[in-house]
């Protein structure tokens, strides 16, 4: 059986607490996962703390982008590996982990490196009081020690995005990967060591939340600053333990976001775009769709084609035939999902496909699948209208004017991202500029340019990262004025 360890000043550490790993496929153990306790936070925290004043502070920048290159060739290098890792833990479809959890999750690495060694800071030129001249300019340095806590969706993507950037501004990192999705954050700290980046600058700690490593570490007076990924509740909880000592957090957090058809749309593009955003990763996308507004002329035909879609998506494990659909990703999760597809019904919903669990072979019966599921006829002021749900399943309205589309898509206390689709450039920037988001697609959806800001607005999060927005979380700018 499998043991995934703890990675603490270049070592794997066991401990004497352990927990389960187990596939979402079929809930069959996978392997044993050894909780921290406070010890081993306090050593990882000990142990980054020297890294950042040792030899990784000391490093010259080009060597840093060097390594970094190195992680993300190392990464590829062992490309099955990680795939194979992250299969077992998530049972997403092949495809899509292959296409884009692990190149993304290796080119965080190189692109923030290059990054950090291409952008400028300022500097000007300014006449002293007494006629002289002196030069003001900026220095960045490293925040500290962060801790990293990390979703269990897209475990590899989203926890190198935040560490790739980290790393390369010169910190050094805790990463605490969920407890239901260990075990690439456990394997990268195998290329950490291969590529020869030095011990204590990469750290993983296993284990829960309140009472155990996620609480430890984030109130731990030795980390300098959190960034995190994951529910708005649990956000909250985060950033209270970070007022002590007033550490900066960055968090990308909740969502119940909106897509937005439109009459002139290409139908079929659309119908295929929000199938997308609301099914893909069995729904579990921080950015993906679960309230859609079709404008009224096609509502009904698109209803029955995304209807189609949703029952031509295959449900089964990662490497099954064509399979579009894998499991959710605990017992738990699932049984919250379907707790909304029950609270959907007793609200009056029209249940137009799916709504519950579909029959599985006895192999994968343990498993934690549900449908696709689509509903109409629901008021506003419904849950499952109001409430994130995490699955793969979406509310279907009609609208008839932009100002209605608008005022539906912004009736939310979320704000992280909408997909609009229509063929008007007028209408798609005005509605780019009234909807309340961090992220607006017009006729697409999870198209990605890492140079660009990433995060939420309202409660879906605070702060930007990407590009050089993730040099302004993860360094601090210091002014150097220089009297000539």
């Amino acid at each position: 059986m499998k043991q995934f360890r703890n990675f603490i000043n270049g070592e794997f550490v066991a401990t004497n607490k352990t927990f389960e790993n187990r596939a979402p496929v079929d809930n069959r153990v996978i392997g044993l996962v050894h909780e921290a306790g406070q010890a081993e936070v306090d050593a990882a925290v000990a142990a980054a703390r020297a890294a950042l004043h040792g030899d990784w502070g000391r490093m010259p920048v080009a060597r840093r982008v060097e390594l970094l290159h190195a992680v993300a060739d190392e990464i590829n290098r062992r490309f099955d590996d990680f795939l194979e890792a992250e299969l077992a833990d998530t049972g997403k479809p092949r495809s899509l982990a292959a296409h884009i959890d692990i190149p993304r999750g290796a080119a965080n690495f190189k692109v923030f490196a290059d990054i950090v060694k291409n952008v400028p800071t300022e500097s000007f030129e300014m006449t002293t009081p007494d006629g002289g001249t002196a030069i003001s300019y900026a220095l960045r340095a490293p925040l500290g020690v962060v801790a990293v806590v990390c979703p269990w969706n897209l475990p590899l993507l989203l926890m190198t995005w935040k560490v790739g950037p980290a790393l390369a501004c010169g910190n050094t990192v805790i990463v605490k990967p969920s407890e239901e999705t260990p075990a690439t954050a456990t394997l990268l700290g195998e290329v950490m060591e291969k590529v020869g980046v030095p011990r204590g600058v990469y750290n993983v700690l296993h284990g829960f939340g309140p009472g155990s490593a996620g609480e430890f570490l984030t109130r731990h007076p030795g980390v300098n600053g959190i960034t995190f990924t994951g529910e708005t509740r649990t956000g909250e909880a985060i950033m209270a333990a970070a007022a002590k000592g007033v550490r900066p957090v960055s968090f990308e957090l909740g969502g119940k976001n909106a897509g937005i058809v439109f009459a002139d749309a290409d139908f079929d593009k659309a119908v295929a775009g929000i199938a997308r955003s609301a099914f893909e990763n069995c729904g579990q996308v921080c950015l993906g769709t679960e309230r859609v507004y079709v404008q009224r002329p096609i509502f009904d035909r698109f209803v029955q084609a995304l209807k189609e879609k949703a029952e031509s998506l295959r449900i089964g494990p990662s490497d099954a035939p064509g399979v579009g659909l894998g499991p959710l990703i605990s017992a738990e999760h699932k049984a919250k999902v379907v707790s909304y597809y029950d609270v959907a019904r007793s609200e009056g919903a029209t249940v137009v496909t799916g709504g519950g669990a579909p029959s599985m072979p006895p192999e994968l019966a343990e498993g934690h699948w549900v449908q696709p599921t689509i509903w109409t006829g629901l008021p506003e002021s419904a849950r499952v209208i109001r409430e994130e749900i995490f699955g793969p399943c979406c509310h279907i309205a009609p609208f008839d004017t932009e100002e209605e589309a608008i005022a539906l898509a912004n009736a939310t206390d979320y704000g992280l991202a909408t997909t609009v689709w229509t063929q008007d450039l007028g209408t798609a920037h005005r509605m780019a500029r009234a909807i309340d988001v961090g992220l607006c697609w017009i006729n697409s959806w999870f198209l990605r340019d890492l140079r660009t800001a990433f995060g939420g607005a309202k409660a879906s999060g605070i702060g930007r990262e990407g590009g050089v927005h993730s040099l302004e979380f993860y360094t601090e700018l210091r002014n150097v004025m220089v009297k000539l």
